[in-house]
């Protein structure tokens, strides 16, 4: 895997971005050490606008720094299930074959886009949940709880906010997609 400076430099910013902004002051509490945070629009954001290793390494990098600096240790089955999320909603550009660089954001863009956030919230979280469950003898209902109200919990949130960017996005693109070079 060769990653470029660029690349590198967009999952630094990403992973301190979800990172910092994943502490428990930005956060909603829900539920036994489960938090819904915006951070995870960041996520999602840098999956869709940058690709899947780089939605993967933000989720993975940034919710180990958020456990780092929260003071509750490195929970590595919900740090994979942070970047399992990304990589499947770094689907998106492969699957609208990057319409939203043309400047293109449809309404059944954005249900694909809702579609893999959920997706991945439960594909992710399920792993953790499940890893929880098996490698440290956590009660299975209070995982599949946990499961539940984040995947819901974090769709929501990411299709709210990410409506919002995303049609920014596409809009600021479609304006400068049809520029061309003066000669």
């Amino acid at each position: 895997m060769n990653l470029s400076a660029k690349t590198v430099v967009l999952i630094a910013i990403g992973a301190a971005l979800y990172g910092i902004g994943g502490l428990p002051m930005f956060g909603i509490p829900v539920f036994a050490n489960t938090t819904l945070k915006p951070a995870m629009a960041v996520l999602a954001l840098f999956g869709v606008l940058f690709g899947p290793l780089v939605g993967f390494l933000v989720g993975f990098i940034g919710h180990w720094v958020t456990d780092l600096f929260a003071g509750w240790g490195v929970w590595v089955t919900w740090v994979l299930g942070s970047g399992i999320v990304g990589l499947v909603i770094g689907l998106y550009p492969k699957i609208t074959k990057e319409r939203i660089e043309k400047g293109l954001f449809s309404k059944l863009d954005f249900c694909l886009f809702v579609t893999l956030a959920f997706i991945g919230n439960v594909v992710g979280y399920g792993c953790s949940a499940f890893l929880d469950a098996v490698l440290y003898a956590e009660p299975f209902t209070k995982v599949l709880a946990q499961l539940t109200i984040i995947a819901a919990g974090n769709t929501v949130l990411i299709a709210i906010v990410g409506h919002f960017i995303l049609t920014a996005v596409a809009k600021r693109k479609q304006q400068s997609y049809n520029l061309i070079e003066a000669e």
